[in-house]
């Protein structure tokens, strides 16, 4: 999740400047258009897509392990915060000593 959040204040780190460049060049009533296409196509999409590819990628760890009954488990990040460390389905970071129930 917060390679999400990186690449997302990286593009608009790069865009908004880019924009404010442009403001120069394009009429004032075609710039906030240009301006909210170049947002939504360059930074909202990309980080929509990536999310959803995120969710997909770990729906079974969130739904299927034993560490999404845990207290520890963080399902926002698929973290587990005891040990600072990602479960996937074929690993669990505590090997169920440290499980406790929600």
């Amino acid at each position: 999740m917060g390679e999400i959040v990186y690449w997302t204040i990286i593009r608009t780190a790069v865009v908004l400047p880019l924009l404010w460049l442009t403001r120069d060049y394009i009429d004032e009533k075609y710039w906030w258009i240009f301006s909210l296409l170049c947002i939504t196509l360059f930074i909202i999409y990309p980080a929509y897509f990536s999310y959803r590819k995120f969710v997909e990628k770990n729906q079974n760890v969130i739904s299927e392990t034993l560490c999404a009954s845990c207290k520890h488990f963080d399902q926002s990040a698929v973290l587990c915060m005891k040990y600072d460390k990602h479960p996937t389905e074929n690993y669990i970071p505590c090997e169920g000593t440290d499980w406790e129930p929600k």
